[in-house]
């Protein structure tokens, strides 16, 4: 049985941990199975966001386990084929239409910053966290799409400073330049993700899918683009049992209840 990382669920919240303690190490078969969880979180309607941690209180992630790197590109049949597994499995995390939670502690160090950078609501440890890209210091360049996402993220400068000196930064500091939203004591930062994730599992499914449709990527497109694709997700809300559940809950002045069964 593989157990590179646990999976559970709190209603309709997906809980995801890397299972290496104390350095929860991103190893092949984690990314094997992570990338199948994606697919099946993806497909199942029941489940409105995620988290995604790791176990213990030490580390997010090292990052791969580089002792396996040249098993993966055997395995593969080639770098790129190894690299285009991560980058695949980066990029329908982001493009999912479902909010995804990192908690940041400890070492979140290449693939430990990399896989974050594509969910969208990033949280860190107000003390321990070492955020960084440190492949400068292994004579190479991040390889799961780290620079570019660092710097769409946090600005050409910031995303140079960090990569080409191999800076790791703390968790107050990564919230100053803007690459998390939050910052929480350790000890409570699980808990806070858990409970963000379930505040956003409340809101219309449909909307949110909507809008993540229109804000995800939106740096790279171009206004009317963006306009248009709003306009689509109107459409596709319009009517819906939420949508009439939102309007009657404002009139009767009381918090709405979405996403009812059928």
């Amino acid at each position: 049985m593989d157990t590179s990382l646990l999976f559970t669920r709190r209603d309709a919240v997906a809980i995801i941990s890397i299972n290496d303690a104390p350095y929860n190490r991103m190893t092949l078969d984690f990314i094997n199975r992570l990338e199948e969880l994606v697919t099946e979180i993806a497909e199942d309607d029941t489940l409105r966001a995620v988290v995604l941690t790791g176990e213990g209180l030490d580390n997010f992630s090292v990052g791969m386990n580089l002792k396996q790197l040249p098993e993966g590109i055997e395995r593969a049949g080639g770098p790129d084929a190894l690299f285009d597994q991560r980058l695949r499995v980066i990029a329908a995390i982001e493009n999912m239409g479902k909010p995804w939670v990192v908690t940041m502690f400890g070492y979140c160090l290449g693939g430990g910053l990399e896989v974050p950078l594509g969910c969208h609501f990033r949280l860190a440890a107000a003390e321990g966290a070492q955020i960084g890209l440190p492949e400068m210091d292994l004579g190479t360049v991040p390889a799961w799409g780290g620079s570019a996402r660092l710097s769409k993220c946090v600005g050409r400068d910031q995303a140079l400073d960090m990569i080409l000196r191999g800076k790791k930064i703390s968790g107050p500091e990564a919230l100053r330049i803007g690459l998390v939203q939050e910052v929480w004591p350790l000890e409570e930062l699980k808990d806070r993700a858990i409970k963000l994730a379930e505040e956003l599992a409340a809101q219309p499914a449909l909307a949110v899918r909507g809008v993540m449709e229109v804000v995800v990527g939106s740096e790279d497109r171009p206004l009317e683009e963006l306009l248009q694709a709003e306009r689509a997700a109107v459409h596709k809300t319009f009517g819906t049992p939420d949508q009439m559940e939102g309007m009657t809950a404002f009139l009767e002045k009381r918090k709405p209840v979405f996403n009812q069964p059928k």
